[in-house]
Order: structure tokens, then sequence, then C-alpha cells
């Protein structure tokens, strides 16, 4: 079992992620590191983070999600070293 962990953590890729407004509230944090699989999508990285804090999915399923300053599509594939910001929607000017 020790060696499929540590082969698992090998293959895995790191992802920065940067949390705003709503999403930073329901999140109770305002950044962190994730390690995902290599071909995680964005949508699997959201989906991840509502499964960890489910009060915050209904925020999450609604953010604006850049890539590397980009927008995202859910099915966009989340490179190593990768930065996500999940924006929700907000209004102002």
């Amino acid at each position: 079992m020790t060696d499929q962990l540590e082969t698992t953590r090998a293959l895995g890729q790191t992802v920065a992620l940067r949390y705003f407004a709503a999403a930073r509230a329901a999140l109770g944090r305002s950044e962190e590191t994730l390690d995902v699989p290599p071909g995680a999508t964005v949508a699997d990285v959201v989906a991840r983070l509502a499964a960890v804090t489910p009060a915050a999915a209904p925020v999450l399923e609604r953010c604006s999600v850049l890539l590397d300053g980009r927008r995202a599509a859910p099915s966009d594939v989340v490179p190593d070293g990768a930065s996500l910001d999940l924006l929700p929607p907000f209004a102002g000017g």
C-alpha cells in the first residue's frame, strides 16, 4: 500500500488556487496549493473543492475560473504548476 501511495504522489501535479470574495468566505481561506492527478480538468478541481467543503458548493458552481490568468472552460486540463483563480459573480462598478 505504501508503494501505491508513493507512486500516486510521484505522478501528481501541484496547482496553486486563489479564492476571491464569496468563494474566499465560503471556503474560509484565500489561497492554497492542491495536488491533483495528471489530466485533471478545471471541473475536477472545483468538484474536489466542493466535496471537501460541501457548504461552499453553491458558491463554487457559480464561479468563473481563470487558468493562468485566462478564462477557463470546465473541460480545460490543468497543467502542473498552474494557477487557478476562482471568482464568484459580483456587481459594482
